[in-house]
């Protein structure tokens, strides 16, 4: 099994609190990966208001990523045995209906060459 972070990214409101129904969807989502023993780490929301950028030469800039227009708003981590796998379930969080959209990427243990 291989481990891949599932990063969710929204771009119309990083401040954008979901309704109780969007609320209950990600969570039955979220049940339904726990319920196959594929969730790793249940990750967390990130916040977009308390935030820094740290760049080179001690340049410091307030919120995430500001050049962008897109959130970060939060992550988990799923255990598959493809990439396939994990975007498969990518593929059915609730986020995508919002407008929202869901990075995969693998894990690389220590030592291990991104190939």
């Amino acid at each position: 099994m291989k481990e891949f972070v599932l990063i969710f990214r929204h771009s119309s409101n990083g401040h954008m609190a979901p309704t109780a129904e969007q609320l209950q969807e990600r969570m039955n989502w979220l049940a339904s990966i726990a319920a196959q023993n594929k969730l790793a780490d249940k990750g967390k929301a990130l916040s977009a208001r308390l935030a820094k950028t740290v760049r080179p030469d001690g340049v410091i800039t307030d919120g995430p990523y500001t050049e962008i227009k897109e959130f970060i708003n939060g992550f988990i981590i799923v255990r598959t045995e493809t990439i396939d796998e994990a975007v498969a379930f990518a593929q059915s969080n609730p986020i995508l209906k919002a407008g929202g959209n869901v990075e995969v990427r693998a894990i690389l243990t220590p030592g291990e060459k991104d190939h």
